[in-house]
């Protein structure tokens, strides 16, 4: 069987022959960042955006990028050319402090490490979600809004909606307020309104989050508002957004989302997406 190609520091390897120094911060305390891009027609979407907040994630961590937003596209493009697959896909940019000594203080001068790689899309189906029970989002902390490689609280979250029989789980925040999904962040209609909740309630602040943000969605204004479940549960539509697709959330907890069909907003959304 072949073994894929990646990107790694440089160079373009095998899957097989790749390797992580057991001493990478980014193995051993999950210290680093990553961004996932949706590859259409070959191409990355939103390039400018995704290479910005991994820029504005690693200022915050005091991780520097050694690398220009020019040398990054061009390993991705190289990849790309590389390999072979569906021209509708992903890539995912993985970024680590480098490798370091035991301890949790970063090294005075980090060697960083990145990894490319390609993959599929996932699933673009309705979603049937639980509310998680067995973590929260920390809105309080800075990493709420990165896209680090801790991603704990999303992994406790989706196993407890596996045994669960659900799709994905709801995450509310340490005030009981919704926060996003699992890997996506959340959208409610009420009437004429189109909601979403703030970063400082714990949301990522998502690519395509923002594009929503951006653009109104068939006519509708749409607001950043903190949101609880009692607003869900009158919402009379609601959907999920990261950068590899749209999803119409049409149940949580077993309960119906408006008449528990893809609403009128996600469908427009979703022809544009």
């Amino acid at each position: 069987m072949t073994s894929a190609i990646l990107w790694l520091n440089g160079a373009l390897l095998e899957e097989s022959a790749a390797r992580v120094d057991p001493a990478d911060r980014g193995f051993t305390l999950g210290d680093g960042l990553f961004e996932t891009l949706r590859v259409s027609d070959g191409t990355p979407r939103h390039l400018g955006r995704h290479l910005a907040r991994l820029r504005a994630g690693a200022a915050l961590l005091d991780l520097p990028l050694p690398w220009s937003d020019a040398e990054l596209a061009a390993a991705m493009e190289r990849l790309l050319a590389a390999t072979t697959g569906p021209r509708e896909g992903s890539l995912r940019l993985t970024v680590t402090r480098g490798v370091a000594t035991r301890g949790v203080l970063p090294p005075a001068a980090p060697s960083p490490s990145l990894l490319i790689t390609r993959g599929g899309l996932p699933p673009d189906g309705p979603v049937r979600a639980v509310v998680a029970t067995v973590t929260r989002r920390n809105e309080h902390s800075p990493l709420s809004r990165l896209k680090t490689l801790n991603y704990l609280d999303a992994i406790l979250a989706r196993q407890e909606a596996a045994r669960r029989g659900a799709d994905d789980a709801l995450l509310l925040n340490t005030a009981g307020r919704l926060a996003e999904a699992s890997a996506a962040n959340l959208f409610l209609r009420r009437g004429d309104r189109l909601l979403t909740p703030p970063v400082a309630e714990g949301a990522l602040p998502g690519i395509a989050r923002a594009l929503v943000l951006e653009n109104r969605a068939a006519g509708l204004p749409v607001e950043e508002h903190p949101l609880t479940l009692a607003d869900l549960a009158g919402a009379d539509e609601a959907f999920l957004t990261n950068s590899l697709g749209l999803r119409p959330l049409v149940a949580v907890d077993g309960v119906a989302v408006g008449d528990g069909r893809p609403g009128p907003i996600f469908r427009s959304l979703a022809i544009n997406h």
